[in-house]
């Protein structure tokens, strides 16, 4: 069954006025390694998830998307302890094209990854259990393709999109400095147990 997959990421005593270099950082580590170099849109939230936003900005896809500096001083603008700063960028990652049918191939194909900063105060402290910074992957199917029988060639692809997650959150977690990091799911099951299985590895 597909999951949610996360990265949480935390910085020891952070302070509020920093938030914004973390997230630049976070931001800037995709383009070496499946990302865009330019943020898709931007949201600020207020108090809660239950909250309508403050401030919604959609820059577009590719060229047309905003510099991750430019994006995170004009979302961190209002800048409160209660706010969370949610910026999307994409990343590209093989999955294969089950629409062509009988000519279905492996395709990079680029998803919306949202990057969250949290306030300490935003969601009664989400931060704690979230990480002061939350990256949201999306579906972790591409990952383990569990309802798709691999070949050679499929494997392979799953192997490199595996590659480039661990690649990506090394990346980030070493530009950010952040001193604790977890990968994670909505239904807690480990990940790398997961992939154990599925391709026949040994820990």
């Amino acid at each position: 069954m597909a999951d949610t997959l996360y990265l949480s990421l935390w910085y020891p005593n952070l302070r509020l006025a920093s938030l914004a270099d973390k997230l630049t950082a976070v931001l800037g580590a995709f383009a070496a390694h499946g990302g865009d170099a330019h943020v898709y849109a931007a949201t600020t939230w207020p108090v809660s998830w239950s909250e309508s936003p403050v401030l919604q900005r959609v820059w577009g896809r590719g060229e047309n998307g905003a510099d991750p500096r430019l994006a995170v001083q004009e979302a961190l603008e209002l800048l409160h302890e209660d706010y969370a700063y949610e910026f999307q960028i994409e990343w590209r990652l093989w999955e294969l094209d089950e629409e062509a049918g009988l000519d279905a191939r492996w395709l990079r194909q680029p998803r919306l990854v949202r990057v969250t900063g949290f306030g300490p105060l935003f969601d009664e402290g989400t931060y704690e259990a979230d990480g002061h910074i939350r990256v949201e992957f999306g579906s972790d199917a591409p990952f383990l393709e569990e309802d798709l029988e691999l070949d050679s060639v499929g494997a392979a692809h799953v192997a490199e999109n595996v590659l480039q997650l661990v690649a990506l959150t090394g990346a980030v977690e070493k530009r950010s400095g952040a001193t604790a990091r977890l990968l994670w799911s909505e239904l807690g099951e480990s990940l790398a147990q997961r992939l154990s299985a599925r391709l026949g590895m040994r820990n």
